[in-house]
C-alpha cells in the first residue's frame, strides 16, 4: 500500500484550463507536469528556456520534489530538464518552473499543456558535519571517475 502525504498546490490564473500535475498510472513515481506557456515556445537544437508549470507547491517540512526528465521527450526529440533532478525545496512557494534544453539536431517546440517533465515528492535528511582528522577506510578509498571495476 503507498504512503500518501498531503502536499498544498496553488493553481495560477495562467493554467486554469490545464491539468494538475498527475501520476499517469497507479504505480508511477512521478507526477506529469504540463508547459502553461501562453503561446508556443521554440527550442533551438542546444537552446534551453524555463518553461511554466502554472502552479506553486508548499512541501511539508522533511520533504522535497524532484524535476526530473521525461523519458519519452528525450528518447524521441533529445529534450531534457537541463539541472535533472532539478530540487524544489520545503521553503520554495513560487510558481514551478522547468529548465528544458534540446540537445537534438531539429527545432522543438512546447505547445501549451505538452507534458515537459515530472515531479517526485521525496522525504530529506538534514545532516549536521562531524568533522573529522580521519575518516575510516573502506576498499575503494579515494577511486572515483570511472575507477571501479578496473583491473
Amino acid at each position: 500500500m503507498p504512503i500518501i502525504t498531503s502536499v498544498a498546490i496553488k493553481r495560477l490564473p495562467h493554467s486554469r484550463d490545464l491539468p494538475l500535475p498527475a501520476y499517469q498510472t497507479e504505480l508511477s513515481a512521478g507526477l506529469d507536469l504540463s508547459a502553461a506557456v501562453e503561446a508556443d515556445v521554440v527550442l533551438a537544437p542546444g537552446a534551453h528556456a524555463i518553461i511554466p508549470t502554472g502552479f506553486a507547491i508548499a512541501l511539508p517540512a522533511g520533504f522535497e520534489a524532484q524535476v526530473r526528465p521525461r523519458s519519452g521527450l528525450a528518447a524521441k526529440s533529445a529534450v531534457t530538464v537541463l539541472n535533472s533532478p532539478g530540487t524544489i525545496d520545503a521553503d520554495y512557494r513560487g510558481e514551478v518552473g522547468v529548465i528544458l534544453i534540446n540537445h537534438g539536431k531539429a527545432p522543438f517546440t512546447i505547445t501549451r499543456g505538452l507534458r515537459i517533465a515530472q515531479l517526485v515528492v521525496a522525504p530529506v535528511r538534514t545532516i549536521i558535519w562531524e568533522e573529522k582528522g580521519e575518516l575510516a577506510d573502506t576498499a575503494r578509498a579515494g577511486g572515483g571517475f570511472g575507477s571501479t571495476g578496473v583491473a
